[in-house]
C-alpha cells in the first residue's frame, strides 16, 4: 500500500511532553466497531469492558539506555558522544546508536557517564556500533541504571532534556523485565485505582514481554509498505498464560490488548486458526489493512505518528477510515498524542 494514505497533519503544540495527572485522568477516544466515536477518560475503561474480558500487558521496563560521554584515542584529542542503547548481545556487549558516529571506529576506548569503561568492538550501518563493556551483568545493568538517563521518543527529547520525573513517568507501574529503550506507551495509563476497579467487574489480566526497539515509533521511509523491512524484537508468552487466555475465549470473554506490543506479541504466538501458543522468539510482525487479526477484539492504545507501523496497524484493525476520522476528530477537540499523550479505545 502506498504510505502516503497513512500521513496527517498534527499541530505540533498537541505532542504531549508530560503525562496527565492522575495517569487515569488521561482522555479516551472510543471507537465503536461501527465507527461511531464517543468521548471518554482511562479511568472510564471498565464501564466499557465486561466482566470474562482479559486484559493483556506487556511488562517490559525501560532501562536507562542513553549514555553520555568522551572517546578517547591516542593521538587525537577527546570526542563528546551520545550512545542509545537498544540491543544486548553479551553480558558485556551492546548494540548501539552513536550520535556522532563518525566520530567512532573499533578499538576506541570510551568513558560514559562518570565511570563507565567501553570500547568500541565494531561499526555497523546507520550509525550503530557495537560496544564492549568492562563491568558485565548486573554489575553493567547496575551502572547504566546509575548514569543512563531515559531514552525520552525525539519528539520529547528535542523539546527538553529527560529529568528524575521520566524514571517513573516513562515506566509502567506494572514494568519487571528490563530490555526496552521506549516504554509500551499504553501501559503508562494505569493506576492501581483503575486496576482495582477493573478486577471488581470481573476483568482478568495477563502478562506479555516484547522488548521495545528504537524503530517503533519512527515513520516508514519507504514508499510502499510492500518496501519496509520491520525491526525484530524478543518477545515472550508463557504457557500458563497462553492457556488461560485460550480458556477465556472459549468461555465467551474477549482480550483487550494493551498496546500495539501486546497485540502484535498476540498474533505472532497465534496459529492460523487463532489458538494462542506459548512464545519466546524474535517477531518482525508488520500488520497493515488487510490483515486477518486472530486473537485481540479490544485494543488499547496512545496516538501514534504519521506514517508510522503503529498508525497502519490501527488502522488495519479499525479500518483506515475509520482511523483517519477518529484522528482528526482527536486534533479538533485538541486531543494530547504521542508517548505522554492521550488513548484510543477501538473495537475491531
Amino acid at each position: 500500500m502506498d504510505v502516503s494514505l497513512f500521513d496527517f497533519d498534527l499541530p505540533e503544540e498537541l505532542i504531549a511532553l508530560r503525562p496527565a495527572e492522575p495517569r487515569d485522568a488521561a482522555r479516551l477516544l472510543v471507537v465503536h466497531a461501527d465507527g461511531r466515536l464517543e468521548h471518554a477518560r482511562v479511568r472510564d475503561l471498565p464501564q466499557y469492558l465486561r466482566a470474562r474480558d482479559v486484559l493483556v500487558v506487556n511488562d517490559t521496563k525501560v532501562i536507562q539506555a542513553r549514555l553520555r560521554g568522551l572517546r578517547a584515542r591516542e593521538g587525537s584529542p577527546g570526542a563528546k558522544i551520545e550512545l542509545l542503547l537498544h540491543r544486548r548481545t553479551a553480558p558485556d556487549r551492546f548494540l548501539a546508536f552513536a550520535r556522532p558516529a563518525k566520530k567512532l571506529h573499533p578499538g576506541d576506548a570510551l568513558t560514559l557517564g562518570r565511570t563507565i569503561a567501553a570500547e568500541v568492538i565494531a561499526r555497523g550501518e546507520a550509525g550503530e556500533v557495537e560496544i564492549g563493556f568492562v563491568l558485565a551483568g548486573a554489575r553493567l545493568d547496575a551502572a547504566i541504571a546509575a548514569e543512563g538517563e531515559t531514552p525520552l521518543p525525539p519528539y520529547i527529547a528535542g523539546k527538553r532534556q529527560a529529568d528524575e520525573r521520566d524514571t517513573t513517568d516513562y515506566q509502567t507501574i506494572y514494568a519487571r523485565e528490563s530490555g526496552s529503550v521506549a516504554a509500551p506507551t499504553a501501559g503508562l495509563h494505569f493506576t492501581p485505582e483503575l486496576f482495582a476497579r477493573l478486577t471488581e467487574a470481573g476483568v482478568g489480566r495477563e502478562h506479555v514481554t516484547l522488548h521495545v526497539g528504537p524503530g517503533t515509533f519512527l515513520p516508514v521511509s519507504a514508499a510502499d509498505t510492500s518496501e519496509h523491512k520491520m525491526h525484530a524484537e524478543y518477545a515472550v508468552l508463557e504457557s500458563d498464560a497462553a492457556g488461560r487466555l485460550n480458556a477465556a475465549r472459549a468461555a465467551g470473554g474477549r482480550i483487550v490488548a494493551v498496546g500495539t506490543t501486546s497485540l502484535r506479541t498476540l498474533e505472532s504466538a497465534a496459529t492460523p486458526d487463532g489458538v494462542i501458543q506459548p512464545m519466546a522468539r524474535e517477531t518482525d510482525i508488520f500488520i497493515t489493512p488487510g490483515y486477518a487479526f486472530r486473537t485481540a477484539e479490544v485494543l488499547l492504545t496512545n496516538f501514534h505518528l504519521p506514517r508510522s507501523t503503529l498508525f497502519m496497524l490501527v488502522s488495519a484493525f479499525s479500518g483506515r477510515e475509520t482511523m483517519q476520522k477518529a484522528y482528526a476528530e482527536a486534533i479538533a477537540e485538541h486531543y494530547r498524542f504521542y508517548s505522554y499523550g492521550d488513548a484510543c479505545l477501538l473495537f475491531r
